[in-house]
């Protein structure tokens, strides 16, 4: 069985507090996007030492791929139902890694529910959910897969009507790989006087003064061409621009007949250009 995991974009982004637990309440709207690794999921018949092989293409993935989201995926699952048969697990990568895109918390998010599917596991969506968020804090959000308003660690979520297929996207990645842990150390949590929630159901004309995302000013402090990414986007006309997650992509909405100069951008950059309707 085959599948595409999407990333997604974060509409804002509000650190509240650090929790006893070491991780961070936060506020967010999770707006997903039409730009996919792919995931295979085949039964492994050949008689091996292993429930689960993993292999990977496409974008280098970091560290030891034993530690990859999808096997954790595999055998959180093969703890509770242990007559799920062994794998084998194919990801090309096309998602930047370490963007704020959510493409690893994806690839494991779809792991789940094309396990949960393939082997006729019957789930429900909360347990998927349940599943999802010992992962990662972004898993959750992509069992759901809408846009969504997110809260705690990101696991509360709440499905928005926010459409965005009026526009068109740019997203744009210098190809700096940011640890989530490291930039979580560089800001300063706080309450926001108007929620994400909020802001975000107002026009995009209305966002670019009020919608913030509070990783933007530590980290281009630290990658000036952040900033200056950002910048660039807002003189090619973007309505809104803004970093996701805790970086390094930055994206900006422009009206639909906008024409964009994507040659202003290092031909070594990640770009993708698309309409801004969800998946």
């Amino acid at each position: 069985m085959v599948t595409f995991p999407n990333c997604k974009i974060n509409l804002g982004l509000n650190v509240i507090r650090k929790r006893e637990d070491g991780y961070h309440d936060l506020q967010t709207v999770f707006y997903p996007v039409r730009i996919c690794d792919t995931l295979e999921i085949i039964r492994n018949n050949d008689s091996v030492d292993e429930d689960v092989l993993f292999s990977a293409t496409g974008i280098s993935i970091n560290g030891d791929a034993k530690d990859n989201l999808c096997i954790k995926a595999y055998q959180l699952l093969k703890k509770d139902f242990p007559h799920i048969s062994a794998v084998k697990i194919h990801l090309h990568k096309a998602i930047p890694t370490g963007a704020g895109l959510g493409g690893g918390s994806s690839d494991a998010a779809f792991t789940l529910s094309l396990l949960n599917e393939k082997f006729q596991l019957n789930i429900s969506t909360e347990q998927l959910i349940h599943y999802a968020l010992q992962l990662g804090s972004d898993c959750p959000f992509f069992i759901v897969n809408e846009p969504c308003y997110a809260q705690r660690r990101g696991e509360v979520l709440e499905e928005i009507n926010l459409d965005l297929s009026p526009h068109q996207l740019l997203i744009v990645n210098p190809k700096i790989n940011i640890s989530t842990r490291w930039a979580f150390s560089k800001i300063e949590s706080a309450i926001p006087e108007v929620s994400i929630r909020q802001i975000a159901q107002q026009p995009v004309e209305t966002w670019k003064e009020q919608l913030t995302n509070d990783f933007e000013k530590p980290l281009m402090k630290y990658y000036p061409i952040l900033k200056s990414i950002k910048e660039e986007l807002y003189t090619q006309g973007a309505l809104y621009a803004g970093m996701s997650g805790s970086g390094s992509t930055l994206f900006g909405i422009f009206p639909e007949s906008r024409k964009i100069d994507r040659n202003i951008f290092p031909s070594e950059y990640f770009i993708r250009e698309l309409n801004g309707s969800s998946v």
